[in-house]
Formats: structure tokens, sequence, C-alpha cells
């Protein structure tokens, strides 16, 4: 039994349980006019929609090459005082240490730089903003070796 849909002959045994069909294309049809009725005919059989773009082979990729962003990553490292992470061991119950690493407590923090008659918006740990207000932040910039005119 052969079954013609827009063209396309579909054939296969009628009383099998695994029914298997071969697509074949009429020679009389041109190939733009074949493609124009190939898309998105409802298959009989299976209820499946068949496109033009499984038959007509395209020079466009099927998908995208993989990029990776190389975006920055802020480090977890305090500018003005130095302090980085601590690796420390998460004892439990039955003394089984594990690896761990205490962060900094590091703020976003928008501070007055009175030399520079603005905002500087910069990442502090919480001890070099309790540095800052007792010292001044131009000292405590000279002391890391900080120039604040960039940021």
């Amino acid at each position: 039994m052969a079954t013609m849909v827009a063209g396309i002959s579909l054939r296969g045994p009628v009383m099998s349980s695994h029914r298997t069909f071969s697509v074949t294309k009429r020679a009389s049809l041109p190939q733009s006019k074949l493609s124009s009725e190939l898309s998105f005919v409802t298959s009989q059989l299976s209820g499946l929609k068949i496109s033009s773009t499984h038959f007509i082979s395209s020079s466009a990729p099927l998908s995208v090459p993989f990029k990776p962003s190389l975006q920055p990553v802020a480090r977890r490292i305090c500018p003005f005082t130095g302090k980085k992470s601590n690796r420390a061991n998460k004892v439990s119950h039955s003394n089984h240490k594990t690896k761990k690493l205490q962060f900094v407590n590091l703020q976003y923090k928008r501070i007055w730089w009175e030399a520079g008659k603005r905002y500087v918006k910069l990442r502090l740990s919480t001890k070099a903003i309790k540095t800052i207000e007792k010292n001044g932040l131009d000292a405590v910039a000279k002391k890391a070796g900080i120039d604040l005119s960039k940021k």
C-alpha cells in the first residue's frame, strides 16, 4: 500500500506491528515547488509535521559554537587591608575534618573622598571601613598604595 501526500510517496507494510516507511520524491516536480509543498505537511500515519529543512541541505549550521563569557570575576580580597580567604577545617561531631574557606566580609561602600570632591564606590572589608572612619580615606589609601583618581 502506498499513500501520496503532497508529492511524497509513503510506502510500507500494512499488517506489520513495526511499520517502516520510506520517503521518495517525485522526479517531475521542481525543487522549489517540492520544498514549498513539503513545508509543514502533516503526516497521516504518525501525526508528526514534516518540514522541508529535513530534505533540503542547507549551508547554515544547526547549532551555534559555544563561546565562554570572558567577564572579570571580582576577587575576594580587600585592596586596603590585604585580607583574603582563610582555609579552615569544618569539624563534625565525629571529629571528621573537611576543608572549607572562610571568606572575608566584603561590602560595597560609597565613601566621600574629600581631595577629589566626589564619592568613590569601593569594595572593602568591614575592618577597612572602620580603619577609614578612624584615619581618613586619603591616609589609608596612601598606606595601601591605592590611587583613588582612577576609580
